[in-house]
């Protein structure tokens, strides 16, 4: 099963619309026949790719999956139906399938006489589609917060200059972690003030290949010339000042990890709403003393009040420049429910 979830990751395979799925087959001995994993929407699932490895040998081995083979047919048939055919012994997966319209593969699976046993390192395999899984268990998307701040807290000066808070090493980092989504979401002044591109980029400032969704959240009309609406990504306009809504929007369109940028109100609403799930900061070592703070008000009064943060990750960004700052990124998960 480490092999399977090892294979599910594979460098290059993307974290959604499907979740990431690795298949080893064994045979009566334990050696392993075949292996698989899925690589993408409309490509194979990772036991489809084992099975035709694998061709005769199949029959009668042990398939070891990372998730419940899928009982749906898509753009690809059913797993469950593939590993009937094949004439497989016994099925072994982590994961049980939290996708309402895929899953029930393990029941096909037994009602056809296969041996099947699941919740083999199920943790694990949940780490593996970590975003998948929270947007099947509550839906809605893995909502990652990201800003850049002054040590004092502050994300521009006081004229509403930002460019630049965050060193080239943190905005590298950044495209990095847009590219890990597949949402970028801000809010309407945001696009009417700073007129962001919104993309991934590479090193050499180049657009990757695959980008992620641009959602701009708000009721406010847009002038259609800003760039978020060009045709370098996809862009949609989120006629809603309610977050929930426009999670709701968002999982419709089958995203599950939304990476929100926006400005200070719109992530204070966000907050207040319980809607972020993790929060990405990079701490740039400057002081402004005034200017914009990074988050609007959370109507905290006092100190005894005040929202907690576990601190999952501190990565220290080395200069990539001269004459540029060491920048800190520091990730964090609520700690309580806010």
């Amino acid at each position: 099963m480490r092999r399977a979830l090892a294979l599910a990751a594979s460098p290059g395979v993307p974290t959604g619309p499907n979740p990431r799925v690795g298949c080893v087959l064994l045979d009566g001995q334990g050696r392993t026949i075949a292996e698989g994993w899925h690589r993408g929407a409309g490509s194979p699932h990772a036991e489809v790719d084992a099975l035709r490895q694998a061709g005769e040998a199949a029959r009668g081995a042990t398939a070891v999956v990372t998730l419940e083979p899928c009982n749906h047919t898509g753009r690809t048939g059913p797993c469950s139906r593939a590993l009937m055919a094949s004439g497989v012994r016994r099925v072994v997966f982590a994961q049980r399938d939290p996708n309402p319209v895929a899953a029930g593969g393990a029941s096909v699976l037994r009602a056809a006489g296969i041996e099947v046993e699941g919740g083999l390192l199920e943790d694990e395999a949940r780490v593996v589609n970590r975003e998948w899984t929270f947007a099947m268990d509550r839906g809605r998307p893995f909502v990652t917060w990201k800003f850049a701040t002054t040590l004092d807290g502050r994300s521009a000066a006081a004229d509403g200059t930002s460019r630049w808070v965050s060193s080239r090493a943190a905005r590298l980092d950044t495209h990095r972690l847009r590219a890990l989504c597949d949402t970028m979401l801000v809010g309407t002044n945001t696009v009417a003030v700073d007129d962001p591109l919104l993309t991934v980029r590479d090193a050499d400032d180049q657009p990757l290949a695959t980008q992620p969704l641009r959602a701009v959240m708000g009721e406010r009309e847009l002038d259609p010339g800003r760039r978020v609406f060009d045709s370098s990504a996809p862009s949609v306009h989120l006629r809603t000042r309610d977050p929930h809504e426009a999670l709701k929007e968002l999982f419709e369109l089958d995203r599950q990890h939304v990476f929100l940028e926006g400005g200070p109100t719109l992530a204070a609403a966000f907050w207040q709403a319980g809607l972020v799930d993790e929060v990405v900061t990079y701490l740039a070592p400057m002081l402004l003393g005034s200017g914009r703070a990074a988050v609007a008000d959370l109507g905290i009064g006092t100190i005894a009040e005040a929202d907690h943060l576990l601190v999952t990750d501190v990565t220290v960004l080395e200069p990539l420049e001269p004459g540029d700052d060491t920048n800190v990124r520091i990730t964090m998960t609520p700690k309580e429910p806010h």
